[in-house]
């Protein structure tokens, strides 16, 4: 991310000793356009500009050279948050055990459209852009044919103040993490996503991509941490029971068919039907890397 100079990247990609991670967006495209619909639109630029600012070719520019590169040097490569489906050919199908170029989409691209701007404005503004339904679509079609390996959350907290500010100057990002179980579990009830699928690209392929040591599965003499959901317990979003400390969710007026019981991190007990517990169980990761 942010990385423009070319000898600096093809470094990267030449010695990395672990993955690369990388933010696909082509920064000079997204100032050109920017400055144009400042031009056409003065201040009447809002975020149902936003996909068009930061557009399909600005996300293709970007991780078309990432692949490239990659594939060019035999690296390890890891998308974040992938928005289009012009990207989709650049990643191939399969067992994550078998690539060395993987694909992350985030929750909120699979479930909001440009549609939704008119209603919910800069609360869905985040970068890369949530495109046409086209794109969703063909992100959802991606998760389920294995292009796409993992499915994220890219959390963005930011307040309220910051968010209701004019388009151009509002903060990028969405609070995420409280609802993206609900979320993947609204698409079980709409029969696009299967429980096992959910589990291998939010738990299984995480752990596998990123070697993290004794995480990722229920084994014995692995860590214990674990979502204890109640499928048929519906969840309505609100402000009040949003549980960020940003204080709101893209979600607020959405009921999910299923909901958070309870969360176990690191074998303990520490969430449970709204509360939680004053238990600082928190552990450093580790890795089975030479």
């Amino acid at each position: 991310m942010l990385v423009d100079n070319e000898k600096t990247l093809e470094d990267i990609f030449q010695y990395a000793p672990v993955n690369i991670v990388t933010h696909c967006e082509n920064t000079p495209r997204i100032l050109e356009n920017e400055k144009k619909f400042s031009e056409k639109y003065g201040d009447n630029v809002s975020p149902k500009h936003h996909p068009y600012i930061r557009d399909e070719e600005s996300c293709y520019l970007s991780s078309s050279l990432a692949t490239g590169l990659a594939k060019k040097y035999n690296s390890n490569l890891h998308v974040l948050h992938l928005t289009t489906e012009k990207e989709m050919s650049l990643f191939k199908s399969g067992d994550i055990d078998g690539k060395q170029i993987t694909a992350e989409v985030c929750v909120h691209h699979l479930f909001f459209s440009e549609k939704d701007y008119e209603a919910k404005g800069n609360f869905i503004k985040c970068n890369p852009s949530i495109k046409k339904e086209s794109d969703r679509q063909a992100l959802i079609k991606a998760v389920n044919n294995d292009l796409i390996d993992i499915i994220a959350t890219d959390h963005a907290p930011h307040t309220l103040e910051e968010k209701q500010q004019h388009y151009l100057k509002a903060p990028a990002g969405l609070p995420l993490v409280q609802h993206m179980l609900p979320t993947l579990l609204d698409f079980y009830h709409k029969d696009i996503f299967s429980l096992e699928m959910i589990v291998r690209k939010t738990s299984h392929n995480i752990a596998k991509r990123f070697q993290i040591k004794n995480r990722g599965y229920i084994r014995e003499g692995y860590y214990a941490d674990l979502a204890i959901i109640d499928l048929h317990k519906p969840s309505s979003i609100t402000r009040e029971n949003t549980l960020y400390k940003c204080g709101w969710s893209p979600f607020e007026g959405y009921t999910f068919p299923s909901s958070v019981h309870a969360t176990i991190l690191n074998g303990s007990l520490v969430y449970k039907d709204g509360d939680f517990l004053k238990n600082s169980l928190g552990k450093q990761l580790e890795f089975n890397r030479n």
